[in-house]
């Protein structure tokens, strides 16, 4: 897909704070641990040393600018799963209610009036109530960071564009398990949506001040 850059329908807008949600997907305890960093190192060093202090710079100047900060994590809603999507249950995804693994990793914490929203497909548009709460605050950028690149950011932004909302993929701000399988989905969908570096965000609020 050609993204138009002209007329009155195009991607590339500049940032409004109130019509503007950063979405972190998946970041939590279940997708990076100790025993997930001893087996992908290449994933534990991109979230260490270029993912998480990305969010925590888009954190801190979407909090600043007033923008809205959400997340999704794995969350079954029953405790024994049974409410997991067909896939998530082949797949044998299974994070407990309440659980250590549901919860946001302490590095980029939600504030206490950011929404969490626990979601039991790798779709968050097809689990959770985000489509109604997004339109509800008045949302129509929704800015996707998070894990895994190839799969739940796939499919947010697959599904947010497809909503009718303007997606925006931070490229340094996602990681998946290897270099290779990062760069192809970016490739794969970026006519859904803009592709930005963290960098090139921050300018854009910091020149909307």
């Amino acid at each position: 897909m050609r993204q138009s850059e002209q007329g009155p329908f195009t991607r590339i807008r500049p940032f409004e704070a109130g019509r503007t949600c950063l979405l972190l997907v998946d970041v939590q305890n279940y997708t990076w641990n100790p025993e997930i960093a001893r087996r992908l190192p290449y994933f534990d060093q991109q979230v260490r040393e270029v993912v998480l202090p990305n969010l925590r710079r888009l954190i801190e100047a979407f909090r600043g600018a007033g923008g809205e900060v959400m997340y999704t994590v794995i969350e079954n809603l029953t405790q024994d799963g049974r409410d997991r999507s067909l896939d998530y249950k082949i797949c044998d995804f299974f994070v407990a209610r309440g659980s250590w693994e549901a919860k946001v990793l302490d590095a980029v914490a939600p504030g206490a009036d950011e929404i969490v929203l626990p979601k039991t497909s790798s779709g968050v548009f097809n689990s959770t109530s985000i489509e109604y709460l997004l339109r509800n605050i008045g949302i129509d950028t929704l800015v996707v960071t998070g894990f895994l690149t190839d799969q739940c950011v796939d499919l947010t932004v697959r599904d947010a564009a497809d909503r009718g909302f303007y997606p925006v993929c931070i490229a340094d701000a996602c990681a998946t398990h290897s270099q290779a399988r990062h760069d192809n989905a970016l490739a794969a969908f970026k006519g859904y949506c803009r592709t930005l570096t963290t960098a090139e965000l921050l300018s854009a609020i910091e020149a909307a001040r």
